[in-house]
């Protein structure tokens, strides 16, 4: 800013973070003001609360909310500055012999904008792509934080699904020893490619995260310029930016699709029991989304959204009470996106009984949910990630209460999805299955 603004006007209009003059600036809990990309750039990493630079006090770093204030004095700081400038000798028109006061137009091809009118505008269209800019270097972050969490738990997951293909057929006759070589074989090398792409998929978004994060300190520098050189610099800057937000990598579609397990259904069968389903109206929300995507897409709970139950929602109670011994039933989720199916506890039930579904102790259920990137498949107590192609038509369940275990099947691909191991049963267990239809 020009010497010509008191030194105490001055340090009022500064960001304690860059020492520059304040750009955007935003107001946190305490009541202290920086510029919005100082403090996205030096929050970024930072959990929900942190610190204020100033006063050290806690604050949060959500609903940033513009110091309009304080924006409007340092646009007329901005202005004044300008005037100070334009008026200089140098900046005289050597044909008119007056001030400058136009944007390069008027004294080159004589058409016109007023310099501070040009300039306000054009560093609130930058100001505007930086916050594009921003949301996609979070949505970016967040997807990088999926592959990351995914890399470090891959093997263990392979490992299991292994393991409970070795089980399934160790309940077979021994004659199926090649199938389940092979299945094992070919579950092993899926697991391997799978591995190798999800570093690769993590790699090129740690790329895109420092070109991101480049192009919006390029943005940031270029607000900070006086009017006059912002708008001779403006140049391919906006176009360089559109182009940087167009590739955006998505977290890879995972699915460990195992081959068909001989025999699996008729084996099942032999515990096989009709379920009466009483179904009930739900008037609320069916599934527990805000934590299942907040797993699914990385995202943060309290953020995630929430689906609201519509006429074609339903949660259905089986009639029967089941205590001891081994049963399976089945259950067509045709092409519904979003669904829950399993077994609950005698208290979880009268915990949920006016239509929703929340707290997972006590239930053990397979679900289905949909999001804007993909679907995902969830087994709950503990909530766990299946990496399965979605069933689209029967979904079978295994319940065996003396091993205490809920196992579920995809009927059609005659595979195992995944078997829940100790189980906390409180006998008398009820089964339950609930669908949304969006």
């Amino acid at each position: 800013m020009n010497s010509g603004i008191s030194q105490v006007f001055r340090r009022e209009l500064t960001c304690p973070i860059c020492m520059n003059c304040f750009i955007d600036p935003v107001i946190i809990d305490c009541g202290h003001s920086f510029c919005r990309p100082c403090f996205y750039l030096n929050w970024q990493d930072i959990p929900i609360l942190t610190q204020c630079f100033e006063c050290i006090k806690t604050t949060q770093q959500r609903n940033l909310k513009t110091n309009i204030r304080l924006k409007k004095m340092v646009s007329l700081a901005r202005k004044a500055s300008l005037w100070l400038f334009l008026s200089s000798e140098e900046q005289m028109c050597g044909t008119h012999r007056e001030t400058k006061k136009m944007f390069s137009l008027e004294h080159r091809y004589h058409r016109h904008r007023p310099v501070e009118w040009a300039g306000e505008e054009q560093r609130e269209k930058l100001l505007t792509k930086m916050q594009s800019l921003w949301e996609k270097a979070c949505e970016n972050q967040r997807n990088l934080n999926v592959e990351t969490t995914r890399i470090s738990h891959w093997k263990d997951y392979v490992n299991v699904r292994l393991e409970a293909i070795r089980a399934e057929y160790q309940k077979m006759p021994a004659f199926h020893h090649e199938e389940e070589k092979h299945n094992l074989e070919m579950l092993k090398k899926k697991g391997k490619d799978i591995f190798h792409q999800l570093h690769l998929s993590k790699a090129k978004m740690a790329h895109r995260r420092e070109i991101l994060r480049g192009t919006y300190e390029e943005l940031m520098k270029m607000c900070h310029k006086p009017d006059v050189e912002l708008l001779q610099a403006f140049g391919d800057i906006l176009y360089r930016t559109e182009s940087v937000l167009l590739h955006m990598r998505q977290p890879l579609n995972l699915e460990l699709r195992a081959g068909p397990v001989t025999g699996l259904r008729d084996r099942l069968n032999q515990f096989r029991v009709d379920i009466t389903l009483h179904h009930n109206e739900a008037n609320s929300h069916i599934f527990r989304c805000g934590d299942l995507r907040s797993i699914c897409i990385g995202c943060d709970r309290q953020n995630a959204p929430h689906i609201t139950a519509t006429p074609t929602s339903f949660l259905a109670w089986g009639a029967q009470n089941f205590t001891s011994g081994k049963y399976y039933w089945e259950v067509h989720v045709g092409d519904s996106w979003n669904w829950a199916f399993g077994v609950c506890n005698k208290y979880w039930k009268g915990k949920n009984q006016n239509g929703n579904i929340y707290g997972e102790e006590g239930l053990f259920s397979l679900e289905c949910v949909k999001n804007d990137i993909q679907c995902s498949l969830f087994t709950t107590s503990p909530m766990t990630l299946q990496y399965v192609p979605r069933p689209t038509s029967h979904v079978g369940l295994f319940l065996d209460c003396e091993a205490r275990t809920v196992s579920f099947v995809d009927v059609n691909q005659s595979s195992p999805i995944y078997t829940i191991p100790n189980c906390s049963f409180s006998p008398p267990l009820r089964p339950i299955f609930s669908c949304i239809h969006l």
